[in-house]
């Protein structure tokens, strides 16, 4: 039994990682890339 739920917490640990590896990726890659997004839509924005 104990095994078991070592298994399991070890596994939801595993999920949890990779859920914040994702997360740290979002946020970087938004960082480098927001202004130049922005700056997009206000092109767009002006051009209407």
């Amino acid at each position: 039994m104990l095994i078991a739920q070592k298994e399991r917490g070890q596994g939801l640990l595993e999920y949890a990682l990779i859920i914040i590896l994702v997360a740290v990726i979002v946020l970087v890659v938004l960082a480098l890339l927001g202004p130049a997004v922005g700056q997009m839509f206000s092109n767009v924005v002006q051009k209407i």
